[in-house]
């Protein structure tokens, strides 16, 4: 049986992922992006931003009528995030696994929440939790002209048969 090299175009699942003010100040880009590099996905997208309260009411547009909302706005627009996209099977719910519980406490040890967290307030990082929500914030933190589709320099190693 021969084997079957892959060589399309990628349209693997993409997610959006941010590190938040308080990960960017405690200096853990490096650790949250090799957590996601060594599990195998493909980062498309990168940028450092303060958001502005427009983007970030946006954001969190979801939770407008809760009382934690204007607490949510303040603390994203405080400092820098490092929003990125990555791509890859099942990044969406891996992600999320990968990302931990909202609550520290209740993340597993492992997880970036549970190893990383101070508190609810404080958890680090946002994940995008549905191809619907990812597709919204993806197209919300990012022009498309800043997604990059490239291909991993062993992809023609990786057979398939």
């Amino acid at each position: 049986m021969a084997a079957l090299f892959i060589h399309t175009k990628s349209m693997a699942e993409r997610t959006f992922i941010a590190i938040k003010p308080d990960g960017v100040q405690r200096g853990l880009v490096g650790e949250i992006l090799g957590r996601f590099e060594r599990k195998g996905f493909k980062l498309v997208g990168l940028k450092q931003i303060t958001p502005s309260r427009a983007l970030a009411e946006q954001h969190y547009g979801v939770h407008k009528e809760r009382p934690f909302f204007a607490g949510l706005v303040d603390f994203i627009t405080s400092g820098p995030v490092v929003a990125m996209v990555w791509e890859g099977d099942g990044v969406i719910a891996s992600a999320r696994k990968l990302i931990g519980a909202t609550k520290p406490l209740e993340a597993e040890p492992g997880t970036i929440r549970g190893d990383l967290a101070v508190n609810i307030g404080r958890n680090v990082i946002h994940g995008s939790d549905a191809a619907e929500t990812a597709a919204f914030e993806i197209g919300l933190w990012f022009e498309a002209s800043e997604l990059n589709d490239w291909s991993p320099s062993d992809q023609e190693w990786r057979v398939e048969g």
